[in-house]
């Protein structure tokens, strides 16, 4: 059973700074993919950020220059840093991983169960 876990979610004042984690536990060969994707009620899913397993990023246009994504290969673990928080950031933010369970499953897609944040002043 593959778990993901997220922290790091609160509340910040417009300006200020949080980093979330994504740990990932259980039986796993191999992380693929991970990401970040946030929710606001109402409203889609949307892409954060992603993270390929060799490391190359890509930002959603509203969060660039400001959220940095990067990984922990050794720990399963996947990071958002989140600085220069605006209001419109507030929503919930859901980690996303492709994980193989052994090297001949296909790899396939696992969720954290979402961390609130909230940027008010």
């Amino acid at each position: 059973q593959v778990q993901l876990v997220e922290s790091g979610g609160g509340l910040v004042q417009p300006g200020g700074s949080l980093r979330l984690s994504c740990a990932a536990s259980g039986s796993i060969f191999s992380i693929y993919a991970m990401g970040w994707y946030r929710q606001v009620p109402g409203k889609q899913r949307e892409l954060v950020a992603f993270i390929a397993n060799r490391g190359s990023t890509n930002y959603a246009d509203s969060v660039r220059g400001r959220f940095t994504i990067f990984r922990d290969n050794a720990n399963n673990t996947v990071y958002l840093q989140m600085n220069s928080l605006e209001p419109e950031d507030t929503a919930v933010y859901y980690c996303k991983a492709h994980i193989g369970i052994t090297k001949q499953t296909p790899s396939r897609e696992y969720w954290g169960q979402g961390t609130q944040v909230t940027v008010s002043s």
